[in-house]
């Protein structure tokens, strides 16, 4: 049997392309095979079976695809929630998982119930652990009452003092005399001093609520790192050649401007967010990974052209929309399509209110009147001419 050449592969390939094939799967289907020791029939096998499975992949004239793919998402998501509740929960962090995260995308809530993100470091920070550590110390929130003890009122000379564990600010990589500068944006009058590791707020205050409500306020007060995230977990990468920093809470636009993050890798959970950054495309990225994440955790094997519609949809305004009344659904032009969907008296006054018109182009409305929906086989109209046919058998005899 003769083996395969190089002038034979970019014939053979060149041959497919011309039968339709995209060039982006000619690309593909080259990089693999060139080094393999194939022989001309496995070649052409090869080459048929591509072939045979591409055209098999392409859509039918008039097939229903959105529905097609509500289905395709739709009946594993009912069987999902048995296991959606028991889940125990990944690397310390809780995530929300299953039906209820798959909700949460199509939705496009404004704020997912937990936001996370992995951040990737850069060439000079990702292999060594103490660089790591400075790069975490940079992102994690560190609040006053992370770093002290406890936060006593004085009463004999209304102070509030705050009792700091050196350990900590030392591993933490906080500078104690720089404390008294942060807090000074609650000193209206009065002053600020450190005593060792003590730091004394003299607010000129004499008054307990309000020297309870600073209290608090200075507890929550962020000495360092980036708004938003609360907690940060150094752990080596999937491949256990670098170290990634998983965080519980999200603020892409403060991580990206931190040294030493390799922006072009870090990812967050939290669709608007990206979206806000980096656009729509990289939302549209976000939604079918995530959307795929959910499911492939589940055990769930869906599709991923079903996922591309979705995402399509959610994304084909330029802005991300939900699906449900509120945005897809709700903005459709289809009067019947709208009350099929939910409030569907509200939706019918309404129409009857600014003299819509139903021009039954679609499915649901077509099924509301009873009528043949313009799908598959639905979507040809033959006409047939009684007098050319009478023409036609008069000839014949």
């Amino acid at each position: 049997m003769a083996k395969m050449t190089t002038q034979l592969l970019n014939k053979s390939l060149e041959e497919l392309q011309n039968d339709g094939i995209p060039e982006d799967l000619i690309n593909k289907i080259r990089n693999k095979i060139k080094n393999e020791d194939l022989e001309e029939e496995q070649l052409e096998y090869l080459l048929n079976k591509v072939y045979i499975n591409f055209n098999n992949a392409i859509v039918e004239t008039s097939e229903p695809v959105g529905t097609v793919a509500a289905q395709s998402i739709g009946e594993p998501g009912t069987q999902m929630t048995l296991r959606t509740f028991h889940y125990a929960g990944v690397e310390e962090f809780s995530v929300t998982q299953g039906l209820p995260r798959l909700i949460e995308i199509v939705d496009a809530r404004r704020f997912p119930s937990t936001p996370q993100m992995t951040i990737y470091l850069d060439s000079a920070h990702r292999n060594d652990e103490k660089e790591a550590i400075k790069v975490h110390n940079r992102i994690e929130q560190i609040r006053i009452e992370q770093i002290s003890s406890e936060v006593d009122l004085d009463f004999v000379n209304w102070n509030i003092i705050i009792n700091l564990i050196p350990k900590i600010c030392e591993k933490k990589g906080i500078d104690v005399d720089s404390i008294p500068e942060i807090l000074k944006r609650y000193k209206k009058k009065g002053s600020i001093k450190r005593e060792g590791n003590k730091i004394i707020v003299d607010p000129g205050i004499e008054d307990l609520q309000q020297l309870q409500k600073l209290r608090e306020k200075i507890l929550k007060k962020v000495v360092k790192g980036i708004r938003g995230v609360k907690r940060g977990l150094l752990t080596p990468g999937d491949d256990g050649k670098e170290w990634v920093i998983k965080t519980e809470g999200t603020n892409m636009v403060g991580v990206v401007q931190i040294e030493g993050v390799d922006i072009s890798r870090t990812v967050s959970n939290h669709i608007h967010e990206v979206e806000k950054l980096f656009g729509i495309e990289a939302a549209r990225s976000l939604i079918i990974e995530e959307a795929k994440k959910v499911l492939e955790q589940q055990g769930l094997d869906v599709d991923l052209r079903h996922l591309l519609i979705l995402s399509d949809l959610m994304c084909t305004t330029g802005s991300i929309q939900s699906i449900g009344r509120h945005g897809i659904s709700g903005a459709k032009s289809s009067v019947f399509a709208r009350a099929a969907f939910e409030v569907t008296v509200n939706q019918l006054l309404d129409a009857g209110l600014y003299g819509e018109e139903e021009r039954l182009l679609g499915i649901p409305e077509n099924v509301i009147v009873g009528q043949v929906c313009p799908i598959g086989t639905g979507r040809v109209s033959v006409q047939f001419d009684l007098d050319k046919n009478l023409e036609i058998l008069k000839a014949k005899k």
